[in-house]
């Protein structure tokens, strides 16, 4: 096993870029997985990793020791001084393993005839990550973002969504309209209009695409145009609306649960 401790290596240079840079992410098509649990994650859904990279501290630890020791024979591992590390993890409190890998490549047009999410400009990495989380979670298969939402594949939201990137089909730089022109489900969108019903007043036992806006602007108003049906969440008094992250948590798992007393009626 390796030992760096130059910034001036140039794996070290890459890896520093791919951990800071959207830019250099998407020239590259690669990204960071951070932490053990989303690189056990990975490797379980079939994903190759390029390399792993570990601080000494980390290597001293019980996980990633067992970790490294069950990586995929022919795994790079290289082994970083703690500051080296440091200096290339993306978070403020390294976790003492990295993995690199390549972005899923996108192919042709976005189908789906199954519920989805579809998120608008959702800009806050961890509002995307629990998102994504949630869904996986919620039994969601696919999701589509639109031009201004986060980077998928950052490490933030990586580390976010706990490892439902690798359960989902995620889909950037989607034109949600044009995607949704043939969609044989209904299409949900959480607002305050005067036409809303309570989420609870729906039957959500079909297909839905479920529309989710950024942080504050919520939906945008063509998209919220496209919607069939304008949905909101019953609340107690004095409180306006739920982070985007808690609504689509909502919603998502009531639909779940009318899935399931649902299927239990019909046994």
């Amino acid at each position: 096993m390796d030992l760096l401790s130059s910034r001036d290596n140039p794996r070290i240079k890459h890896l520093h870029a791919l951990a800071s840079s959207p830019r250099d992410r998407r020239k590259h098509c690669e990204t960071v997985l951070d932490g053990a649990h989303l690189i056990q994650a990975a490797v379980q859904a079939g994903m190759g990793l390029k390399a792993v990279y570990v601080s000494e501290s980390g290597l001293a630890g019980v996980e990633i020791a067992a970790l490294v020791a069950d990586l995929p024979p022919g795994t790079p591992v290289t082994q970083l001084t703690d500051p080296l590390f440091s200096h290339v993890s993306p978070v403020d409190s390294p976790s003492g393993v990295l993995a690199l890998v390549d972005v899923p490549e996108q192919t042709g047009s976005p189908e789906c005839e199954a519920s989805l999410i579809v998120l608008d400009a959702v800009q806050d990495p961890g509002n995307l990550g629990t998102i994504l989380r949630t869904a996986a979670a919620a039994g969601i298969e696919t999701a589509w973002l639109t031009p201004g939402c986060a980077q998928a594949w950052s490490p933030r939201v990586l580390r976010a969504g706990m490892g439902a990137h690798f359960r989902l089909k995620v889909r950037e730089q989607v034109d949600a309209l044009g995607a949704l022109a043939d969609y044989p489900g209904r299409v949900l969108a959480t607002g305050l209009t005067h036409s809303a019903r309570p989420l609870y007043a729906l039957d959500l036992d079909g297909p839905v695409a479920w529309l989710f806006g950024a942080e504050g602007q919520g939906v945008s108003p063509a998209l919220l145009a496209r919607a069939d049906q304008i949905v909101t969440i019953p609340m107690a008094d004095g409180i306006e609306s739920l982070n985007v992250g808690a609504a689509a948590a909502v919603c998502l798992f009531e639909q779940m649960r009318q899935r399931q007393f649902a299927g239990v009626g019909r046994a």
